[in-house]
């Protein structure tokens, strides 16, 4: 099966709420995270310094993740 442009360029789209954009999709990939449910190990600052990560991204990940009944790991 042939990857499309867009698999490419927004990877593991579906594992994430609309609104994020092409780097922070990006960035959440190269990070490892797969899914909204893999940031809890995540500080939200350790998230702030990746590479294409921003206040919006950081927005619709943090309003997910309370809607899942998670949070950011905390130090």
């Amino acid at each position: 099966m042939m990857t499309r442009p867009n698999d490419v360029t927004h990877p593991n789209k579906a594992g994430f709420p609309p609104g994020l954009g092409g780097p922070a999709l990006r960035a959440l990939d190269s990070a490892g995270i797969r899914s909204i449910a893999d940031l809890v190990r995540w500080t939200e600052a350790d998230l702030a310094r990746l590479h294409g990560m921003g206040p919006k991204a950081l927005g619709v990940l943090r309003t997910a993740l309370e809607a899942s009944g998670g949070s950011f790991r905390r130090d």
